[in-house]
């Protein structure tokens, strides 16, 4: 199974079509085709129908493999390459609501202390932090999101659990209150507490890259909170406005809504969850370069 058969199998797989999937790729239909096909008779068996383009069950089970083995060749390429040569750099990838002023403070003084060539920091959604880090695009990670108190955050199972094998490991920094965001004007907003089952009819704002519902469903083990606005966007000062002009709340930190003009915080009473961030540590953080002061810094 050929890396390059592989990423082409799963962009069939996740447009459902040759022809987008080689205008993604940035290959004719036919060379898309041709890889499938060398990919099929290699393996001896069917992983995709034509006619319309869906996975046969061969194929739903490459699907879950494949991406698992491309981000393991990306993180293994990684390793490799930090450990031949130590990059004058400092990249940091950070979900909306995992900054944080220690990280700015942490930067400055990392900035002093090195010469580095370039020092970015890029915001990003959870999963492309989670694949930086992995791919070494960027040297370190902080992602934010909800959980039980002292349970971890629920990531993909990409099998980088494994610093020392090359593999991206995760730390928590930090855990705060998490509160419903509503505008100051709502009917609930004078409550003690909030559970969110009551609140299963209610409309919430979907923020994918900020707030997603459906890591709060999942935290929750709620069925319902249905969106009344989609926001994709990663701006945290744009979803506060949005639930301050009565689109839909939002589940927040407490920290957030603290500061956010006409939004009030009814702290969640039921389910028990905080608000978590996580630093994503991998072989860049290690010895006592930049990344590692950082990490060290961040983590005291």
């Amino acid at each position: 199974m050929e890396p390059h058969l592989l990423r082409t199998f799963l962009a069939v797989a996740e447009t459902e079509s040759f022809s987008r999937a080689a205008e993604r790729l940035g290959y004719t239909q036919s060379a898309v085709s041709q890889h499938i096909a060398a990919l099929e008779a290699d393996l001896g068996t069917r992983l995709l129908t034509r006619r319309p383009v869906a996975l046969t069950e061969a194929g739903r089970r490459l699907r879950g493999h494949a991406s698992l083995i491309l981000v393991r060749m990306a993180a293994a390429r990684a390793d490799v390459t930090r450990a031949a040569a130590p990059p004058a750099r400092l990249v940091v990838g950070v979900t909306p609501l995992a900054w944080a002023p220690a990280l700015a403070a942490a930067l400055a003084q990392i900035r002093t202390e090195f010469v580095l060539v370039r020092a970015e920091v890029r915001v990003a959604d959870r999963d492309r932090v989670l694949s930086g880090v992995a791919a070494a695009a960027l040297d370190l990670g902080l992602i934010d999101g909800y959980a039980a108190p002292s349970d971890p955050l629920r990531l993909p199972d990409a099998g980088l659990a494994d610093p020392s094998a090359g593999g991206v490991g995760t730390v928590a920094i930090a855990e705060s209150p998490v509160v419903v965001a509503m505008p100051a004007t709502h009917p609930l907003a004078r409550r003690p507490g909030l559970a969110l089952p009551d609140l299963a009819e209610a409309y919430w704002i979907d923020a994918p890259a900020v707030a997603p519902l459906a890591e709060l469903r999942a935290a929750a083990g709620l069925d319902g909170l249905g969106a009344g606005l989609r926001y994709e966007g990663a701006d945290v000062a744009v979803l506060t406005s949005l639930v301050a002009a009565g689109h839909g709340l939002a589940l927040l930190p407490h920290s957030v809504v603290s500061v956010a003009s006409g939004l009030v915080g009814v702290p969640l009473s039921a389910p028990r969850l905080v608000h978590r961030i996580e630093l994503l540590n991998a072989g860049a953080s290690a010895g006592d370069g930049p990344a590692a002061r950082l990490a060290a810094a961040l983590m005291r």
